[in-house]
C-alpha cells in the first residue's frame, strides 16, 4: 500500500540527514514511537519535518539557499492563512522557476502522516503505561475519532454528489488552545511541550493573575 508520502519520497528523493536512520520511513516510525530515548513526536511534528525536507530538496534542485531560518520561515509562510504573506513567498519562488502549486500539493497533511504510519507502514506504538501521559493520550484519541467521523461524513457527501472533490480531500482535525487575553491560538501539543499557550500572558498569570485557558477543536 502506498500513499501521498510514498509518492513524494520517490518524486523528490527525500532523504534523512542523520546516518543512524535507514531511510525516511525508518526515521518517521522511530521518532513516532520514541525509540531513540527522546519524547515521541506527534503527527504534526513529523509532518512539518517531512515537508521541510521536501522543501529543502526543491530548493537544492533550484540552487536556492536553504538555511534553517529561511526554510522555517518560508515553509510557515506557504502554509499561512494570510493570503498576502503566502503570495509574496510564492511569487518569489516562481521567480526561481519553482512550481509552487505542485510543491504545496505534494506536502502531506498530518492526517496523511497518520495514515502512512499506521496503514502503509503498519506502525503501532507500545502500550502506554505512564499515567502521567493520560491527558495527552486522551486529546489524541479525541482528535483521531473526530477525524474519522469527519472523513466518513465527507465521503458520504462525495458519494451523494454534494461534494465533488470530497473523495480526495484530506481531513485535518487539530486541537488548539486560545489565550483568553489576546486570543492567539497554539496547537495543544506545542503548548504542552513548551509549557504555555501565550508567552506574554502566561508570564502575567504567574505574577498573580490566573485566568482559564479556552480550548477548541478545529
Amino acid at each position: 500500500m502506498s500513499c501521498k508520502i510514498d509518492a513524494a519520497i520517490e518524486e523528490y528523493g527525500i532523504d534523512v540527514a542523520q546516518p543512524e536512520y535507514d531511510d525516511v520511513d525508518d526515521y518517521l516510525l522511530r521518532r513516532w514511537r520514541g525509540d531513540d530515548g527522546r519524547p515521541a513526536d506527534g503527527y504534526r511534528t513529523l509532518t512539518d519535518w517531512f515537508n521541510k525536507r521536501l522543501l529543502k530538496r526543491v530548493y537544492d534542485d533550484h540552487n536556492r539557499a536553504a538555511t534553517g531560518v529561511r526554510l522555517d520561515g518560508e515553509y510557515e509562510a506557504l502554509r499561512s492563512d494570510d493570503d498576502l504573506v503566502r503570495r509574496e513567498v510564492a511569487d518569489d519562488l516562481r521567480g526561481e522557476g519553482i512550481d509552487v502549486e505542485a510543491l504545496t500539493a505534494s506536502m502531506p497533511s498530518w492526517s496523511t502522516m497518520r495514515h502512512h504510519l499506521k496503514d502503509c507502514l503498519d506502525g503501532a506504538k507500545p502500550t502506554e503505561t505512564a499515567t502521567s501521559e493520560w491527558e495527552l493520550e486522551s486529546v489524541r484519541i479525541a482528535a483521531d475519532r473526530a477525524a474519522e467521523k469527519a472523513e466518513k461524513a465527507v465521503g458520504s457527501l462525495a458519494s451523494k454528489g454534494e461534494l465533488v472533490d470530497g473523495e480526495t480531500a484530506e481531513v485535518d482535525v487539530d486541537v488548539q488552545l486560545t489565550c483568553p487575553v489576546c486570543h492567539v491560538r497554539t496547537p495543544f501539543r506545542e503548548a504542552v511541550d513548551r509549557g504555555y499557550v501565550c508567552r506574554e500572558h502566561a508570564e502575567s498569570r504567574t505574577e498573580g493573575d490566573p485566568k482559564p485557558i479556552e480550548g477548541r477543536t478545529d
